[in-house]
């Protein structure tokens, strides 16, 4: 009985810990907004779609036209992306758009890379074609580079419906925002969502931009933000209301797991001291979910479980309101049992899967 009750007061005090840190990175910071100028860069593959979206939102910030640009680059698209967003931005003076094709380049890597280097302001802004950033993207993460932070990332939710598979992203999201924010606060950022991600040139030279993040075909987001913690660069949390980065979840199941194999795929070249807690971390909240197994050794085990979602329940409840989402009482309870699960799934899919990108 007595390991029964050490193992649940560790989980509680983890959580515990998690919760402060998150709630700490929440608090209202009282700087004086500081207005810097801002180079917003977007690599678009095939998303003629979604392009006159992103142009809408993209001129909709609040935020002086005059200090910050937005460069735009196609990376070899096969639809007709380059044709609608030259057509869409021929009156907007702060906006360009090139060809990678023109440079015999291909890849989200060189795209970013490029546009990086057409940049002519020293603070840099990364984001998807697919994406929304909210009205005060800019203006939060202005005030947060003028802190003195090197790089920073913000919250990136997705738009939620009533689908299986939106929710089950939502809810991931939902989890791994909570887990990422908490894990920064206490000096262990291993993440950033390249929906809302930013980073000053200088730091960008300074790593050696995107060389030290082939590891895989993705995780230019989360590689980068590894060799600025090898760097020790001040890296900041965007949280401010209104500055969230949204986008659409995969439609289909399959979309999902090929999405979250490349992502978990990425975590295997984490850092190794970031590896080893995420690993403790996820493995402690396994070993509560199969503990009903164990209940063939002695019943007592049975109250590891319900313990468990009851701990979770709390933070799902208390931290979904921050992105926006609305998961029922039951949704709370399940997709966490499947959160849990699948994230064994991401990585044997991840292990010995053939990864696919667009």
């Amino acid at each position: 009985m007595l390991y029964l009750a050490l193992s649940i007061f560790i989980l509680f005090l983890i959580n515990l810990l998690l919760i402060y840190s998150a709630k700490r990175v929440f608090q209202v910071c009282k700087s004086e907004n500081v207005e810097v100028n801002i180079s917003i860069i977007i690599a678009a593959k095939n998303e003629s779609r979604n392009i006159r979206q992103l142009l809408e939102a993209l001129q909709n910030l609040d935020y002086p036209s005059e200090m910050y640009e937005v460069i735009i680059v196609d990376d070899n698209s096969t639809d007709n992306s380059f044709n609608i967003l030259n057509s869409q931005i021929v009156s907007l003076k702060n906006f360009s758009a090139f060809e990678l094709r023109n440079e015999n380049k291909i890849g989200k890597r060189e795209a970013l890379s490029f546009g990086i280097s057409k940049a002519k302001y020293p603070f840099i802004l990364i984001t998807d074609a697919d994406c929304r950033p909210q009205t005060n993207w800019l203006k939060a993460c202005s005030k947060n580079f003028s802190l003195g932070h090197f790089m920073l990332f913000g919250i990136a939710p997705f738009y939620q419906d009533e689908g299986f598979v939106n929710k089950i992203s939502c809810f991931e999201n939902l989890r791994s925002t909570f887990l990422s924010i908490s894990m920064a606060s206490i000096g262990l950022p291993y993440t950033a969502a390249a929906r809302n991600f930013g980073f000053t040139k200088e730091a960008f030279n300074a790593i050696g931009g995107y060389s030290q993040t082939n590891d895989t075909i993705s995780g230019d987001d989360d590689l980068l933000l590894r060799e600025a913690v090898k760097k020790n660069l001040k890296i900041g949390i965007v949280t401010d209301a209104n500055s969230f980065v949204y986008s659409d979840t995969k439609k289909t199941f399959k979309e999902y797991l090929n999405q979250r194999a490349r992502h978990t795929k990425t975590s295997l070249h984490y850092l190794k001291k970031h590896q080893l807690v995420l690993g403790f971390w996820h493995l402690l909240n396994l070993f509560f979910l199969l503990s009903p197994i164990l209940m063939l050794f002695n019943f007592l085990f049975a109250i590891l479980l319900p313990a468990k979602l009851v701990i979770d329940f709390f933070i799902n409840t208390v931290f979904q309101k921050i992105p926006g989402y609305k998961f029922s009482m039951a949704e709370r309870f399940y997709l966490q049992i499947f959160y849990d699960a699948l994230l064994v799934v991401h990585f044997f899919n991840a292990s010995f899967s053939k990864i696919k990108w667009k």
